[in-house]
């Protein structure tokens, strides 16, 4: 069995990047849950999870996806679906700014969870920039008087889901690679979600199936990217730069729907990039 690696800066780069494809697939999915229920939405985005590793099924057979760890496999799974599913039904019980500060919310668990559960360093300084990002997301999401409702619990709860999800992804990471990892996670959340379906399913166009597509090949690149990066370095560290998400998700409303920031907003935004360049570049040697 290997060490987890320590590299921040080539983790917290991959991580940025894998926030810029998350928000493509917002992007995407935002244009598709317009005429498609959130069931079908996340079936096929784990579905074409699962067709994303086919070549390399045919080319190497299952030898690359033999594992030790199924029930690791299993349990990262139930985290991330789970997360999934409520941050859905937070999208379609509160204000969408409501839900995106429970969606971006996770970097501030993620340090005190894997502290809890891999015992990795956990420092005054690691929670303040996790909070000062935080400061960022609620600057420029302005939640409203619903966020104190009795339906921020599954949003929170979320977060947290979440933020297991991605310790449990570095937990993994001294003997599972980041392709072993996400395809597991497509599988096995193709088979759980295709449950629904059973009472929720649509007819679909080929538009619909296209765009649904996108965004499942998307989020598999994403999760691809957001799985080595946290096998390079501990969430705790550099976990803020997932932050930029909703930075992008800004730039992205801007471009496409002219939804114009006001200070408030590019005020958060400076905020989320400070505590994210803080989180790596500022540390103990």
């Amino acid at each position: 069995m290997s060490e987890r690696s320590l590299r921040p800066v080539q983790g917290a780069a991959l991580l940025a990047l894998s926030a810029l494809l998350f928000s493509c697939m917002g992007v995407v999915i935002r244009e598709a849950s317009a005429t498609v229920n959130n069931e079908n939405i996340v079936f096929f985005r784990n579905l074409v999870g699962v067709v994303f590793f086919l070549p390399l099924l045919l080319n190497k057979g299952l030898q690359p996806f033999k594992t030790q760890r199924l029930k690791s496999h299993l349990l990262r799974t139930s985290y991330g679906l789970a997360a999934m599913y409520c941050f859905f039904y937070a999208i379609a019980h509160l204000p969408l700014a409501d839900a995106m500060l429970f969606t971006y919310s996770a970097p501030v668990f993620t340090p005190i969870i894997a502290y809890l559960w891999l015992k990795e360093p956990l420092t005054k300084r690691m929670l303040a920039f996790s909070a000062l990002g935080l400061v960022g997301v609620i600057l420029v999401a302005k939640p409203s008087n619903a966020i104190f409702s009795s339906l921020s619990l599954v949003g929170l709860a979320a977060s947290l889901l979440a933020a297991t999800a991605f310790v449990s992804i570095r937990e993994m990471s001294d003997t599972e690679p980041a392709y072993r990892m996400v395809f597991y996670f497509a599988f096995f959340s193709s088979l759980i979600s295709a449950v629904p379906l059973l009472w929720a399913w649509q007819p679909l166009s080929s538009e619909q199936i296209i765009l649904l597509c996108a965004a499942g090949l998307l989020a598999a690149f994403a999760q691809i990217v957001m799985s080595r990066a946290y096998s390079l370095a501990p969430p705790g560290l550099i976990g803020p730069v997932a932050y930029l998400a909703i930075v992008f998700a800004g730039v992205f409303s801007l471009i496409l729907w002219d939804e114009v920031p006001d200070s408030t907003s590019i005020l958060g935004a400076i905020l989320i990039f400070t505590a994210s360049l803080l989180a790596v570049l500022w540390r103990k040697h």
